[in-house]
Order: C-alpha cells, then structure tokens, then sequence
C-alpha cells in the first residue's frame, strides 16, 4: 500500500472512531465473504458499518483521535462495527447471533460510549431489549413518579379553582340583592343616629330633675323655727290687759 493510500485509510478511520463513541470489535477470521457480506447488511440495517481494517493503521488512528482503551484489541484479524447513530443493542445481537451460528466469528470486546468493555459485556448487551423498547422502558420510569407528583399536585388546585367558581356563582346571584341590602343597611344606620342624638337630651332632663327634687327638703326646716303654742299656757285676757295698765291722770278724768 502506497503512503498516500495509507494516509488516506488513517484519515478516513480518524473521521469514524471521532463520529463513534460506540465500536464492537470482532475476529473474523474463518468467515467467508458471502458470510462477510451477510454481516455487513444485517449491521448496515441497524445503522453501523461493519469494516475489517489493519491494527497499525488503526492504532495511528486511534491516537490521531485520542481514543483510549483500543489498543488492546488490534491483535489478530480485526473486523470493527462503527456504531454512530445506530441501535447498538441491535449490532450486538447480530454479531453475537453470526458468533453462535458459524462458531467462527470471535467476539474481542469494544468501546462503550467511550469506555473499553470485554466480550462478555458484548453479549450481555445482546440480551437486552431492542433500543426503542429499552428507550420506552426507562421514559416510562422516569416520567411515571412525575406522572403521580402531578396528580398529588393538581388536585389541591383542583378543588381550590372549583372553590373559587362556586363563590363567582355565589355573588353573581346575589348581586342583584346587594343594592336593596344596602339601602337597609343605610335606613338602620340612621335610625341609629339618630337614637344616639335624642339620648343625651333625656339624661339631661333626668339630671334636672334630680336637682329639683331637693327644694322641698331645703324648705323643710321652716316650720321648725317657729316656736310651737305650749298647751299650758294660759288664754290672753283683754279685761287683765286694761286693768294693769297704768291708771289716767284724775284731771282728766274729771273731764
């Protein structure tokens, strides 16, 4: 292989292992290239290019990329399944499937979402549910507990809107009511007006009244100074009164 085409192939890897986080490496050793072929359309259907590549290129590529972790198994024939926007769980199942069917293609391990994992973590992911039923299962986990947060959430408000609605009905039928109301309100108010004005006036007159009610006791004691007639004493006599005074002079007497 000419350098340029050598650079070529290592540029081209570079681009994929940047645009893949996800690779699963297999030995393909054994396989023949109607099996190959096979094994490339079932893994195209899933979104992935299954692509057999020489491990020093791929090393050169792997550190022009500063992906870590794929060394280790760049030994031996080396087919790798660039999984970039496809269902990985898929890719797995169909290299994992063709492993156990010819019992000549080798599972060697790979890159999960950057991190290196073994073959038995390959087939481990082929056990697991296809992508979109794995992607429902977690949705529905994650949104269930939101599901009832909002239930315990929105009934409380529930009721509370309700409650208001009814108190909008409640004041819109009593509207009509509430001019006559207020006029009552109004009559009573004065009326207790004025009550409160016409009670000072009779505490007033109950006031003058206690203050004239004393002048008779003020004019009790009169009578009281006035000496009473002493039952012994004797009956004035005019004749005494004449006889004791005093006797006229006899010239005019004689006259």
């Amino acid at each position: 292989m000419l350098k340029t085409e050598k650079e070529k192939v290592v540029a081209d890897l570079v681009e994929r292992l940047r645009a893949s986080e996800t690779l699963l490496i297999a030995d393909y050793r054994g396989l023949t290239h109607a099996e190959l072929d096979d094994v490339r359309t079932q893994l195209l259907q899933h979104g992935a290019r299954f692509t057999i590549v020489k491990n020093t290129l791929t090393k050169r590529a792997a550190d022009e990329a500063g992906v870590d972790g794929l060394h280790e198994f760049l030994t031996g024939p080396t087919a790798i399944a660039f999984v970039n926007a496809g269902d990985m769980v898929a890719v797995a199942k169909t290299l994992s499937e063709t492993a156990r069917t010819t019992r000549r293609l080798e599972l060697k391990g790979g890159l999960l979402d950057g991190k290196s994992i073994d073959a038995d973590a390959v087939r481990d992911l082929a056990t697991l549910p296809p992508m979109d039923v794995l992607r429902g299962q977690v949705l529905g986990a994650v949104v269930a507990p939101l599901t009832s947060l909002l239930g315990l959430v929105g009934a409380p408000l529930q009721n509370l809107v309700g409650l208001i609605d009814a108190r909008i009905d409640q004041l819109q039928a009593g509207g009509a009511e509430a001019p006559a109301q207020a006029e009552e309100a109004s009559a009573a108010a004065e009326e207790a007006s004025a009550a409160a004005d016409e009670a000072p006036a009779t505490e007033d007159e109950a006031t003058t009244a206690e203050d004239e009610v004393p002048a008779p006791e003020d004019e009790a004691p009169a009578p009281e100074e006035q000496p009473a007639a002493s039952a012994d004493a004797e009956p004035h006599d005019e004749t005494q009164d004449e006889a004791s005074s005093p006797e006229e002079p006899a010239e005019e007497r004689e006259e």
